[in-house]
């Protein structure tokens, strides 16, 4: 019996997949997550042998837990309406069993689940050609970091400050991530970082 636990922030689409894997005789759906938090604490309590997880949720993405479950026996399929480079990169460096579309029909689905368990891995064609033919995220960890912060709002000083780096050296940063990003401003490199799943 392979073990699952959905983590979900679509109550209906949870409930639906929840649905379909039970009716599978060798698939558990051990328990459903409505955020990445919560996710976590199921992790622990239920070790089942599959995550299978969207990329955006509440208090914790996909990814983050995905990252987190690198080096355990638990499998991590993603299952997420985001075809983002940027994403689609950290869930390969996570080394996630499959990357799969929302709209991948359910017994491909299921297919990909028993494979996974196998050990095979498996990303939507679509996914793997776009990444190809487009850009790599071109920031560092410092420069992510910063533009994190200035996302959520952050000024220069108080970026500084969490930092413990200087002001100047802030600004020096700040102006590297727009060169690289070719923004007009913070603001607009934070808004295009997000937009290719970098952040």
């Amino acid at each position: 019996m392979i073990r699952l636990l959905i983590a979900e922030d679509q109550g209906l689409l949870s409930s639906a997949l929840e649905m379909i894997l039970n009716l599978e005789d060798d698939l558990e759906v051990a328990g459903t997550a409505k955020d990445g938090a919560e996710a976590a604490t199921l992790l622990k309590q239920l070790q089942p042998d599959i995550l299978l997880t969207d990329i955006e949720m509440p208090h914790k993405s996909g990814l983050e837990l995905a990252e987190e479950l690198k080096e355990s026996s638990i499998k991590v399929i993603i299952l997420t309406t985001f075809a983002r480079d940027g994403y689609f990169e950290k869930s390969v460096e996570a080394k996630v069993s499959a990357y799969l579309l929302k709209d991948t029909p359910s017994d491909e689905l299921i297919e990909h689940i028993r494979s996974a368990m196998k050990g095979k891995v498996y990303y939507e064609p679509s996914l793997i050609t776009g990444y190809m033919n487009n850009q790599r995220n071109p920031l560092t960890p410092k420069e992510q970091e910063i533009l994190t912060l200035i996302a959520k709002g952050a000024t220069s000083k108080e970026v500084s400050a969490q930092l413990y780096l200087t002001d100047g050296t802030i600004r020096n940063y700040i102006s590297e991530i727009i060169s690289k990003l070719g923004a007009k401003n913070r603001v607009d490199a934070a808004a295009k970082a997000k937009e290719n799943g970098w952040l």
